[in-house]
């Protein structure tokens, strides 16, 4: 099977993700594979790609899944996420393969792993929970004098 990464769709607009280079390759109910690719303003002083951008990758990966499995409920918010990180990301792109581990109906548990898929090599491994939500009623906004 070849991958074709897409840009990731951003539906907030001006939201700080639109400005970040994601890209999604894989969407499906059992697996989300995104690429965040490297650039010279993501790295740190090693040049390598910051851990928090890793993180942040990872736990979109994992919500995207998560919310698959949420049976008709608002969403999922992140309750736990516990990373190991293995080796850097130079090259990249920095992909994460999502997997469901469990989905009840309170709290769904996803792993996610990072490869440097330039390097061929496992970077980085998370597990995380995601509380569901349940469905709100829409916010009413009030006229202000």
């Amino acid at each position: 099977m070849t991958l074709t990464p897409q840009p990731m769709e951003v539906t907030i607009p001006g939201h700080l993700f639109g400005q970040l280079p994601f890209y999604d390759v894989v969407d499906t109910d059992d697996c989300v594979v995104i690429d965040l690719h490297t650039r010279a303003d993501l790295v740190n002083i090693r040049g390598a790609l910051q851990g928090g951008l890793v993180a942040t990758l990872i736990d979109v990966a994992g919500g995207r899944l998560a919310i698959r499995h949420t049976d008709g409920a608002a969403g999922a918010g992140t309750a736990d996420m516990s990373i190991h990180y293995l080796a850097p990301i130079v090259e990249g792109p920095a992909r994460a393969t999502a997997t469901l581990l469990r989905a009840g109906r309170r709290l769904i548990v996803v792993a996610v792993d990072v490869v440097d898929v330039a390097a061929d090599r496992l970077a980085a491994h998370a597990t995380l929970s995601f509380a569901v939500m349940a469905t709100r009623p829409p916010v009413q906004e009030t006229a202000t004098p």
